[in-house]
C-alpha cells in the first residue's frame, strides 16, 4: 500500500509539467534499435506566437557498447515538407571514464537532448519528429526506448 501511494504521488508530481506541449516514447522490441527502424512522433501545435523546445529522449542499458550515439533527426510538416534535417551524435558515456550520462536508476539511463530551443512555427497544425539510428551497426544493442518532447520556452 506504501509503495502504491509513492507511486501515485510520482504521477501526480510528473504529471504537472506545464511546459510540456508533447512527449511520448517507443520502446525498441527486445530492446535493439534497428537500422531501418524509423522512430516517429506526430504531435498538434495550436500557438504559433510561443515558442517551443524540441527534444530528443532516449533510454539506454548500462551495457550499451558504445559512448555515443549518432542519429538522424527530421521534423516535417503536415503536408511532408522538411522544416529541418540533422545528423546528431550525443555522448550517452563519458568517452575517458566510461561513467554514464543521464539519469539512472540500477543500470538503466536516461538521456534528454535539444534538437530545437526557441523554436518558431509558422503555422498551426500537426508535425512529425523522425528519428533514425546511424550507427555502423545494422541493429544496436541496448537502446531501450525512444522518444521525442516539445515544451514550451520558459
Amino acid at each position: 500500500m506504501r509503495y502504491l501511494a509513492i507511486f501515485l504521488i510520482f504521477i501526480l508530481i510528473a504529471s504537472c509539467d506545464s511546459n510540456r506541449v508533447y512527449e511520448d516514447f517507443n520502446d525498441m522490441e527486445e530492446a535493439f534499435w534497428h537500422q531501418d527502424s524509423t522512430q516517429s512522433f506526430i504531435f498538434q501545435i495550436e500557438d504559433t506566437t510561443k515558442s517551443y523546445n524540441l527534444l530528443a529522449t532516449f533510454r539506454n542499458a548500462s551495457s550499451y557498447p558504445f559512448y555515443n550515439l549518432y542519429f538522424q533527426y527530421t521534423l516535417t510538416d503536415s503536408a511532408g515538407n522538411i522544416l529541418r534535417e540533422q545528423l546528431k551524435e550525443v555522448d550517452l558515456f563519458d568517452p575517458k571514464t566510461g561513467e554514464p550520462y543521464g539519469s539512472g536508476l540500477g543500470d538503466l539511463f536516461d538521456h534528454s537532448f535539444p534538437l530545437e530551443e526557441g523554436y518558431q512555427f509558422s503555422v498551426p497544425g500537426e508535425y512529425r519528429m523522425s528519428f533514425e539510428q546511424y550507427m555502423r551497426r545494422d541493429t544496436l544493442p541496448f537502446i531501450l526506448s525512444v522518444g521525442a518532447r516539445v515544451e514550451f520556452v520558459k
